[in-house]
Formats: structure tokens, sequence, C-alpha cells
């Protein structure tokens, strides 16, 4: 979900790079063609079957073995009815499969419940973060919403993929089908399970479900099994897309960005109140009820960087942080529907909890979203932090990825060019190396002008060298928002 800006540009269809004339390749080259970013939140209309991706730079690396698993939303329109904002699309299960040094790509939509009933009658007719929807909906529970289009969580064989407010729908990894929504425990049929799942360095996995001014927190093993689900009381109901966590605690983040009042969608009932300031928690993991709070200047985010604890107590971890939040709820519903593309892009930022109660927020002047880490350090000190890179007021959407050095301050960044749109970017760890740079960056994205799906393979120690490999695909798959690795 990046806040990404700017007038929402509808001009000429995207160019297929098989009839691409050598005068129109030039003018992409000088910048002279609008490329068209309705290919970022176009609708599929149909699965893509498993197929071989295109070898068109560069060698794969010979260790690299795995899958990315991605999940965002990839149908808004229906003659009967549309969403209107970008958040509310149907799931769509995609597959990135490395082996041997080649790619496949495939792409599943996730069977909901509310997809086959708005399949049925052709409409879109269910609320959702931005899209009022219509008296059509069926809604007995949470999970009649569920549109399961937001993050995946890797369980075994199977993959869960999350949204925020109701339960994990299990797929299988192998083909992406859908098995069917997870229950935890009887009694917590269809509680909130949110997109940011985080692994503890015991291999547990915290999670957490927000309502209003209380939090669901659930601990799992590794296999899924629930080792325990308890609520907590936060001091306000903040819309709440991400925490973080330490080896010790969990975070919890409480921008002014607060409900007030019970109005769907879900953006009507909320307020920008910068004059509240931002709110931190920090709650021990063994005992919800020891918490404390530290306050900061107001910011907007949705997402967080994992959070790590220093040896005298001191609380570091990074956040996309932005001054408002016109981009949640006029610029992703311009996306879809067309228009200006409100805010500025979110800059990466620091955020420090001392011991002795205070906190501050150390802003740069990097755009940043979609800040990922070390899978192998997660929850532990740090210095790495990958993210997607190059947003601006007059380019929607990023177009690079860096990796930001903390302790020197250096980014080591690439720029792909207007052409393209790149997604959220992963650390996969070099099998047998525990350095934090000796891993690959594994990063999707949409190229504009050849109207493909491409994947990207970057050495994490010298991403401004540029990819190490690319494939294309032989399809344009819409945006997503976040994924996982399986090796």
């Amino acid at each position: 979900m990046t806040p990404s800006r700017r007038a929402f540009l509808s001009g000429a269809a995207a160019l297929s790079a098989a009839v691409a004339t050598p005068e129109i390749v030039r003018a992409a080259a000088l910048g002279q063609v609008a490329h068209d970013w309705r290919l970022a939140t176009r609708d599929l209309e149909a699965d893509v079957a498993r197929h071989a991706m295109t070898r068109i730079h560069g060698r794969a690396p010979a260790a690299l073995e795995g899958v990315l698993f991605r999940n965002g939303p990839a149908k808004f329109r229906r003659p009967g009815g549309s969403a209107t904002h970008w958040f509310d699309g149907d799931g769509l299960m995609r597959a990135f499969r490395v082996s041997d040094g080649r790619a496949t790509l495939e792409a599943r939509f996730a069977d909901t419940p509310r997809r086959r009933w708005e399949s049925e009658i052709d409409a879109v007719v269910t609320p959702g973060f931005g899209t009022p929807g219509d008296a059509r909906a069926r809604l007995g529970s949470n999970d009649d919403a569920n549109a399961a289009n937001t993050s995946v969580m890797v369980v075994g064989d199977d993959i869960w993929a999350l949204w925020e407010g109701g339960s994990p729908l299990s797929m299988s990894g192998a083909d992406l089908s859908t098995r069917g929504f997870v229950t935890l425990r009887p009694d917590l049929k269809g509680m909130p399970f949110q997109a940011h799942p985080r692994t503890a360095p015991d291999g547990t996995v915290w999670c957490v479900g927000s309502a209003g001014d209380r939090v669901v927190v659930w601990a799992l093993k590794p296999d899924g099994t629930l080792i325990d689900a308890r609520v907590m009381a936060l001091p306000r109901a903040s819309y709440m897309h991400d925490f973080t966590a330490t080896a010790r605690h969990l975070i919890f983040v409480l921008q002014p960005w607060v409900f007030a009042e019970q109005r769907l969608p879900v953006t009507a009932g909320l307020a920008w109140r910068p004059d509240l300031g931002t709110l931190v928690v920090v709650a021990d993991k063994d005992d919800l009820t020891r918490a404390r709070t530290f306050e900061l200047p107001a910011f907007s985010h949705f997402h967080l960087g994992d959070a790590w604890e220093e040896a005298d107590g001191t609380i570091r971890f990074d956040v996309p942080a932005g001054d408002d939040v016109d981009f949640a709820i006029d610029g992703a519903r311009a996306l879809v529907q067309g228009g200006d593309v409100r805010g500025e892009p979110n800059r990466l930022a620091l955020v420090t909890l001392r011991p002795d109660g205070s906190a501050a927020l150390d802003r740069t002047a990097i755009t940043a979203e979609f800040v990922k880490a070390d899978p192998r350090r997660s929850g532990l000190r740090r210095r790495l932090t990958v993210h997607v890179a190059g947003e601006r007021k007059d380019r929607p959407l990023p177009r690079g990825l860096a990796v930001h050095d903390w302790d020197s301050g250096r980014s080591d960044a690439f720029d792909f060019g207007d052409g393209q749109v790149v997604e959220e970017a992963l650390f996969v760890p070099r099998p047998g190396r525990t350095a934090e740079h000796e891993a690959w960056v594994v990063v999707p994205s949409i190229n504009l002008v050849a109207g493909r799906t491409e994947l990207h393979i970057f050495d994490a120690a010298r991403v401004s060298d540029g990819p190490l490999v690319s494939w294309r695909g032989d399809a344009v798959l819409p945006a997503g928002f976040h994924g996982a690795w399986r090796a």
C-alpha cells in the first residue's frame, strides 16, 4: 500500500514491446512518452497459468532457489458496480518460482465468499476500506467482506492470504488453490488477523488484529498452530495497518488518524487529528499489562521496519513517515478511478525510544515505502533496510529501490526510470552465509513500456550496480502489496 502521489496520468495506452516503433522507443528513453499508470490498477479477468519467464538480462545466482509469493488486489470493476479504492480489489496470489537459473510466473485469485457472490451478480457491492458498497452485500461475518488481498504468510507447504479485518485464507503453495479460512480456535472464529506478522528470534510468529482501541495479540508456532491469543487495550483508537516487535516487546504506533465514528467505508469514520500527536506503546510479550507509552510529533504511516533493542534498553525502528493521509483517502481512490493523486511521498525516518521515557523521530530526505530487513535479524540489532524509492509529486508509484545503512547513513540505490513501477523488495539470505549484506534483494516490477511483469535479483551489497538477472513474464499483473519468500 505505497503512498504514491501526483496527478494520475491517464494518457496513452501501454506500449507493447512487440509493436513499439524505433521512434517511440527513443521518445520513451527521452521521457517524452506519458506511460499508462492504469497498468498498476488494471483489472485482471482470469487466473494466469504457470509459464516460463524470459531471461532478458544477466544470469541467476547458482544458489538462489525458492518461491516469491505476493498478494495484492487485481479486480476492481464490474458492470453492476465497482471498487472505488485501490485497497478494495479482489486478492490475487502470485508465485515467482526460481530454480536452476530459471523463473516461472503464475497467479490465481483467492476464492473468497465475497468474490463468489460479486462474480455471480457481476457487481462490487461489499464495503471495504474506501469503497461504500451497497445493500446487495452479503455480510454475516467479517469474513464475508474479506478480500484476502494484502499480504502472505508462509505456513509449511501452504500460504495464508492475509487481509486486515478477518481470518487468514489458506491457499496451496503448490498450485495457489484456495483451501479455506483458518480458524485458530473455535471461539475466535473470524477475529481480525492483520497483514504483517513478525517472527521472533525463537521462531514464534506474532500478529495482531485491530478493533478500535483494542487489539487481539496472536502468538503462533511456525506451523501455524496457535500458542496463545490475548486482548490488549490501547490508549486510543487509531488506524493501525502494521506493528513491530523486538525480541522481548511488541510495539504499536498510534498515529493521529483516529476513529471518530462507526461508519463504512472505513475511511469515512476516520479523522486526521495532528494536534493529538503520535503515541508509541511498548508492551512486554510475556505480560501485556506491562506497557509504556511514548510521545512523538504527529506523522502518518502504513508500514514499520523491524525493531531492535540495544543493551541499555533503547529501542529503535524505522518508518516511512508522512505528513498527512491524503493518499490513503483520495490518492488510492484516484489510482482506481482516475484524477489527482494527492499528497507528498513518505520519507524514511528512525524512531528512538529511550529508557528514560523520551523519544525522537529523526527524519531523512529519502523517499521510501515498504521497508524490509534481513529476516535472520528479525527483532535483533541490524543496520540495513531495503525499500522502494523514486516517488515524487510529478511521478506516481516507485521507480527504484535502495538499501539504507543506518550506521553509515549511506544509501545504495538503483533507479529503473519512469518506464517501471517497482514493487516491494525482499532480502533473501544467501545459503550458509550470516553477514547482513550477504543476501540477495528480490523485487518484481511492472514494465510500462513492454506491458509485462518482471522479476529482478540484486546483490544486497551492490544494489547500485543493477540487477544480476531480470526475467519477463508473458502477462502484466496489477501492482501487488506484500510478499514472502520460501526457500
